[in-house]
């Protein structure tokens, strides 16, 4: 049977009369194809008539729960092991026949979120043709979240589970594809993908209202959004919105019950339902899945917050505890992209850069979190595209840090990064950490992308060599005397230094001179 489904949070944004029904409604995060979490407690929950008695049952077992006064419902599954594809069985005392949601998998479910270059759909990305020659994946489901940000909390999402076809694929994330299908083939269990990101976002979009309210740093852009919202008549809009979604929802309904393509929901090019506006994502976007149980998150974003970046160093670390916050499932695991090189190449190795103290806060949350990871790009760019096509080797990076910090596979996950830095005789000795089995450069050269300053906090290239396995010796004629060092402190600087496992040494400085996206 098909699953009868509204999008019943975004009847109540729009403020459209709820109608009380015998029918058991689920959440389009439960529908055909998906993908149950292994090894832990998984939530399933719903909607029925207030007092209505409904039962779950799954992989034998059998759970039940009373609609409540405003006709939700909810039970815990018991911790599930992979297997064959198995039926979801929902049945209550007051409806006709059970809600029955076929070719249920479980294993490992990851969300791929941030803005457009997790967006960034495969058939865009280098070697595609390619890759879709294999995409024909079973053991891998695909979930796609595209509805308009809203001001409140929802309740649901705007699709439905699908199978990993060469079609499907095609306008799902690169980025969570080639992650995806690493994990699936590394660990040989089902792997369920949920692609909720979008482009152009920016943090505070995916972050709650009153969390950026508690921090004086970010009252400039609530500021600016307050003054925004005054301009526009809200419930006019969400009046005339919802007409337009009353006929998605009959037909989105008559398409799901044929299995056939499913409808686009209806946009919305308003600035109140766009992707800048604080919470705005959160409420549509993670409020409505959790608290479906995941594995982690992997997380691409950071672009359209640079000029912000100073601020980011508090918003990245919040963003990420209120997620955890909402789904109550622990600290699970949430490894994000560092900033890609972008733009014309610069071999200084230092320069005003809000890319590059963008990097750096999100390198400092590596130290404000736990059970977190970044995987560093700053050799995966292009200078004329913020879009670098090469998608696959961002996956691969992800899926390095998964591998070795979620699954404890006995590989390196985790790019070299700085460590402590000694001043002597005109010198600089810089110590890495995370180094495997040493320092190298991919070109057989001297080690490109370093800079010194002395106390006029002018930086000039440094003359560079690698010493031992974690550490690079520094001089520069012009800094007779240093006291900062900075690597690859640009928006595209030459670099070639990596560890053992080709991963790029992390950028960063040892200074904490003022930046230019530092508020006066």
């Amino acid at each position: 049977m098909f699953i009868p489904i509204r999008l019943l949070a975004l009847f109540a944004f729009i403020g459209a009369p709820l109608v009380a029904s015998a029918a058991v409604r689920l959440p389009y995060v439960f529908t055909h194809h998906m993908v149950l979490q292994r090894d832990m407690p998984a939530p399933i929950w719903g909607t029925a008539e207030p007092g209505e008695k409904v039962t779950v049952r799954f992989d034998g077992q059998e759970h039940a729960a009373t609609a409540d006064a405003s006709g939700n419902w909810r039970v815990t599954l018991d911790p599930l092991s992979p297997g064959a594809p198995r039926e979801l069985v929902i049945t209550s005392d007051r409806a006709e026949g059970p809600v029955v949601v076929e070719e249920v998998l479980v294993g490992d479910v990851w969300i791929c979120s941030g803005q457009s270059n997790m967006q960034w759909a495969l058939r865009n990305a280098k070697d595609s043709d390619l890759t879709t020659l294999t995409a024909d994946r079973p053991e891998i489901r695909l979930l796609k979240v595209n509805q308009l940000g809203s001001p409140t909390p929802l309740d649901d999402i705007d699709q439905p589970w699908e199978l990993c076809t060469p079609e499907s694929v095609q306008d799902f994330s690169a980025v969570g594809y080639h992650f995806g299908v690493q994990l699936q083939e590394s660990l040989g269990v089902p792997i369920g993908l949920i692609r909720n990101a979008w482009g152009g976002s920016a943090c505070e979009a995916w972050t709650p209202r009153e969390r950026l309210t508690e921090n004086e740093l970010f009252k400039p852009y609530l500021d600016q959004w307050r003054k925004t919202e005054s301009q526009h008549d809200e419930a006019a809009l969400r009046a005339e919105y919802a007409e337009r979604l009353a006929k998605f929802y009959e037909n989105r309904a008559v398409a799901y019950a044929a299995r056939e393509s499913l409808p686009r929901v209806p946009g919305l090019k308003n600035p109140l339902f766009q992707q800048h506006r604080p919470a705005n994502l959160y409420n549509a976007r993670v409020a409505p899945i959790a608290p479906f149980a995941i594995k982690g998150v992997i997380w691409y974003q950071g672009e359209s917050n640079a000029g912000r970046a100073y601020a980011y160093r508090d918003l990245f670390p919040m963003m990420i505890q209120s997620w955890r916050d909402h789904w109550a499932q622990g600290d699970f695991p949430f490894y994000w992209v560092q900033l890609a090189d972008f733009k014309k190449e610069r071999r200084l190795g230092s320069e005003d850069s809000e890319w590059a103290e963008l990097r750096e806060a999100q390198t400092m949350t590596r130290d404000r979190l736990p059970n977190v990871g970044e995987a560093v790009i700053i050799d995966l760019g292009e200078a004329n595209d913020i879009h670098p096509r090469n998608k696959r080797d961002v996956g691969l990076r992800l899926a390095r840090l998964a591998l070795a910090e979620t699954y404890g596979l006995k590989i390196k996950g985790r790019s070299a990064r700085f460590d402590r830095v000694e001043f002597a005789d005109g010198k600089a000795v810089v110590s890495f950490r995370d180094v495997g089995g040493g320092l190298k450069t991919f070109d057989g050269v001297a080690p490109a992308g370093f800079a010194l300053a002395g106390e006029d906090r002018v930086f000039h290239p440094a003359v560079a060599k690698v010493v031992d396995k974690a550490g690079v010796e520094l001089s520069s004629s012009e800094v007779p005397v240093p006291v900062a060092v900075r690597y690859a402190w640009a928006f595209n600087p030459v670099v070639n230094l990596y560890d053992s496992a080709w991963l790029p040494v992390t950028p960063f400085r040892t200074d904490d001179w003022p930046g230019v996206t530092q508020p006066k």
